[in-house]
């Protein structure tokens, strides 16, 4: 489950940003960022990532020198191809799975991004692949071919010069009716749940929050392992990556007792972690990061967080014979 989360996080941020888009902007005052308010009310899972904080925080320097320049070429093709530098021209990303119903009847995601590329040369290199250049609400409208469902399209739109959603066709759609307000329903920040999540998550710079059933069904979880997680509703993930790595997650349960089942099941597996450290000689510093793995219960919530300093980092690097200096 916690892997899970995790690849969610990722995926939904900081992936499919470097796969075609740019960044975001400022947290609003009221919780989360601005733009939220292109995100439908009844989304069932959102996600943030501060792009620009993450590229140049040290422990991405550290990443990037243990890479030995493996990723730099294909980043080259891709700034080629579409005029955009991956880490320098994205700022932030929110991204959305939007839930199922009746007038929506097949659930979709967008990914919104903003920060500096040729939306000439974008559009160009859409219309290569295949795309059909339209428009919706007076946006540019690209649509294509989805690789991953034969049979449905994806959308690209632009919703201001240096903003783009990037998603399946129904959900850029929404996105472009909440932007230029004509929107038959109401945005995210409406949903007084989701609100209270990523106020509780948007200190860090990259978070992402939910219901449980659409995070296991997105994440395409075993039967096996479903069937043992005791009943989930909501779910809260956050990281802050700069010096070191800090995270937490957080799960609602449907009750005390649900929660206390979940804990003694996450317990279980950090002290089968933990004997199998110590009976196979593992060097103490992968022991001192299973150790900074905690866990805390409040009522029907549990929470697991983590906090790996720099040094921390610097010391696996070596273990792996691959020292990784930050860079001053």
């Amino acid at each position: 489950m916690i892997g899970s989360v995790a690849l969610l996080v990722l995926g939904l941020s900081i992936g499919v940003v470097a796969y075609y888009n740019g960044g975001f902007k400022v947290l609003r005052q009221g919780g989360g960022p601005a733009e939220l308010q292109y995100v439908p009310e009844d989304a069932a899972v959102v996600a943030y990532a501060n792009v620009q904080q993450i590229m140049k925080s040290d422990f991405r320097q550290r990443v990037k020198q243990l890479e030995a320049g493996k990723g730099e070429r294909g980043q080259q093709e891709f700034r080629d191809e579409t005029g955009i530098d991956i880490e320098n021209d994205i700022d932030t990303v929110v991204a959305y799975v939007a839930a199922e119903g009746a007038d929506h009847p097949k659930a979709g995601g967008v990914v919104m991004a903003t920060g500096r590329f040729n939306v000439q040369r974008i559009g160009d290199l859409v219309k290569q692949k295949g795309g059909t250049v339209g428009e919706y609400r007076g946006k540019p409208f690209i649509t294509f071919a989805s690789a991953d469902h034969p049979g449905d399209s994806g959308a690209l739109s632009f919703l201001s010069g240096n903003q783009v959603a990037l998603g399946s066709a129904d959900a850029v759609r929404r996105t472009v009716d909440l932007s230029v307000g004509q929107a038959s329903g109401s945005d995210v920040t409406k949903s007084a749940k989701m609100m209270d999540l990523i106020r509780q998550v948007d200190d860090g710079n990259a978070w992402v929050v939910g219901r449980f059933d659409a995070l296991s069904s997105q994440a395409r979880l075993p039967h096996q392992v479903t069937s043992q997680i005791p009943p989930i509703s909501w779910f809260s993930a956050s990281g802050t990556i700069d010096g070191g790595v800090s995270g937490r997650l957080s799960v609602e349960a449907a009750d005390a007792a649900a929660a206390q089942n979940l804990r003694q099941v996450v317990e279980g597996l950090k002290g089968l972690a933990a004997l199998q450290a110590r009976s196979n000689n593992v060097p103490s510093q992968l022991q001192q990061l299973l150790n900074s793995f905690q866990i805390a219960q409040d009522d029907k919530t549990l929470v697991l967080s983590f906090s790996i300093p720099s040094d921390l980092l610097d010391s696996l690097a070596t273990l792996a014979g691959k020292p990784g200096q930050p860079k001053k």
